[in-house]
């Protein structure tokens, strides 16, 4: 006769969004390749069943890049083009969209078999379908995002970009957040204790709102290809403003559309978040947040100074995504700690 404990339906369940997290931690990684090997706009179409099947012959391959020829980015920078270069960028857009396909059945599928055999969390039915329809929006944006580069401007909006990956975060974080509650209230994950006050949860909201927003900026000046210009740190052009900030009017659209402007946001955004998290790191006696928040400024900097080497820019993406989880870790033992005074 076993002896051993059932898993109950809160860790079942808590496990299952850790796996959809972690191929959603990948997608994001890959979709910055894709983007630094400026392979997004090498599939000109969207089929979402026959897609999955990259050309398999080489007369399928001559039918894909030619309809690749008639694309504005062929036309305007990639005139030159060869076959065996277009299979190097159609490889990465192809991953990328069948990690997330690959994605949507690990959410989809054991979502319906947890449906059919009762083992959905309790008061966690509508959250998980939230995410499967999150899920399906995220697949339709991307379709969006990648349209924007096929009409006249071989490139794809930077707004549209920066939708894309900040999506990806809030259901990343979201993922994350809902596994820590399941595991927590399963009680297979005990959180140090921790005394919370008004102000460490604040402090805590703050350091998040500015890491996510440090995140979708990084998306505006990859979609402006803005870390191209002032691979220098702390300054600019010999300045810590730039003397071209202001090419755009009104003046407020300048940190949305003029590079220097964009990357002088970027670096001062990560500034701030880099400040307020490393603070909050050390009231929460957090080492893991602490390096993770470190190495990923660092990162930063060296992605800049190396003109974004594709190593080290794929890098900063994942420091990103690591220390958005370590700090979501410790908001969790905050928000759900001890009350206190302050």
């Amino acid at each position: 006769m076993s002896n051993s404990t059932p898993v109950s339906r809160d860790r079942i369940c808590a496990n299952w969004l850790i796996i959809c997290a972690t191929f959603v931690f990948l997608m994001a990684v890959i979709g910055a390749v894709t983007r630094l090997t400026e392979s997004g706009l090498s599939m000109t179409t969207w089929k979402p069943v026959t897609g999955a099947i990259p050309p398999l012959t080489h007369d399928a391959w001559l039918d894909e890049f030619a309809s690749y020829q008639k694309s504005p980015e062929f036309l305007k920078k990639n005139a030159g083009m060869t076959l065996d270069d277009f299979k190097n960028i159609f490889f990465w857009e192809w991953l990328h969209r069948l990690w997330g396909r690959l994605i949507g059945l690990i959410v989809a599928v054991p979502l319906f078999f947890f449906w059919l055999t009762g083992r959905v969390a309790d008061g966690y039915g509508k959250k998980f379908l939230g995410l499967l329809a999150l899920g399906g929006l995220q697949g339709a944006v991307g379709w969006w995002m990648v349209k924007s580069g096929l009409i006249d401007n071989p490139a794809v909006s930077h707004y549209r970009l920066a939708t894309h990956l900040g999506l990806a975060v809030f259901i990343y974080a979201c993922m994350v957040w809902m596994a820590l509650t399941l595991l927590r209230r399963d009680g297979t994950l005990l959180m140090r204790p921790v005394t919370t006050t008004h102000c460490l949860r604040r402090h805590g909201r703050w350091a998040l709102a500015f890491v996510a927003i440090t995140m979708v900026w990084g998306a505006f000046v990859a979609g402006l290809d803005a870390g191209l210009i002032y691979n220098e740190w702390p300054l600019m052009g010999g300045r810590f403003i730039p003397s071209d900030m202001w090419a755009a009017t009104p003046a407020w659209l300048n940190v949305f559309e003029t590079h220097a402007a964009v990357q002088f946001t970027h670096r001062w955004l990560a500034f701030t978040a880099f400040v307020l998290t490393l603070g909050f790191a050390w009231r929460t006696g957090s080492p893991i947040l602490a390096t993770a928040i470190v190495l990923q400024f660092c990162l930063g900097i060296l992605t800049l100074l190396s003109h974004v080497a594709l190593p080290l820019a794929a890098l900063h993406q994942a420091g990103a995504l690591f220390t958005l989880t370590a700090l979501l870790y410790q908001l969790h033992r905050v928000l759900l700690g001890a009350p206190g005074r302050g």
